[in-house]
């Protein structure tokens, strides 16, 4: 997942984006509220993670500033705040979910996991379609009950699409989802990994889930729960 992380201490925002990494996930680790509006209109993100005590433009100022624009991803705010009106205020302002500074990453991590799975549909940690089952918590991936050898970027690939069944994913949404940078990105190392993805799942029963969309993009056309 493409995730917008907005903290203006260096330390932490260092600490967040190395963690949120190692965990497959493509992080915008940006100081401000500036810089977050306008990655938030030049990308696609799946998620933000946004500090209330932001110089500047305030976190509370951001979240509405981005509901007003449309943006209607998930947004889980830290706050060094515990009082319970900040928490309300927060919410109000269109935020989905809060952590109290200081917090364990585990915690973090399960509530943005949690979040990611409600918002395309889910509440269980893993999706099913067919024969296929995907363990969002493990990042793995089983074919008629045996584990399927997938890449890291091949295993991205494949839970993206499957959040997003029986929609479009253009290919530039998937590039995102591998590629931190504009200049990394090419769609041809795409077409070669849904290649690859889709000789793993047909295996010897011939599953065929994904469609490719002749200029527009791919396409999973199985329902997944």
């Amino acid at each position: 997942m493409k995730l917008l992380v907005v903290e203006d201490e260096a330390l932490l925002r260092h600490h967040l984006y190395t963690r949120l990494g190692e965990q497959g996930h493509v992080v915008d680790a940006v100081p401000n509220a500036e810089e977050a509006l306008y990655r938030a209109a030049e990308y696609n993100h799946d998620l933000a993670v946004v500090d209330l005590g932001l110089p500047g433009i305030s976190g509370l100022d951001l979240i509405r500033q981005l509901r007003s624009q449309g943006k209607n991803f998930p947004i889980l705010i830290l706050t060094a705040r515990g009082n319970w009106q900040d928490k309300v205020e927060g919410l109000a302002a269109g935020a989905d979910d809060y952590v109290v500074k200081p917090f364990q990453f585990e915690e973090l991590e399960a509530r943005l996991n949690a979040l990611l799975r409600r918002s395309s549909g889910f509440v269980q940690s893993t999706i099913e379609a067919g024969p296929l089952l995907l363990d969002l918590n493990r990042k793995q991936a089983q074919l008629d009950g045996e584990p399927i050898a997938l890449t890291a970027y091949e295993y991205r690939i494949l839970e993206y699409l499957m959040r997003h069944h029986q929609q479009v994913v253009a290919k530039e949404r998937l590039m995102e989802q591998l590629y931190p940078n504009d200049e990394e990105r090419d769609p041809n190392v795409i077409e070669v990994l849904v290649g690859r993805l889709r000789r793993k799942l047909e295996g010897g029963s011939g599953f065929k889930p994904i469609d490719t969309v002749r200029g527009q993009g791919y396409l999973f056309t199985e329902r997944c729960r």
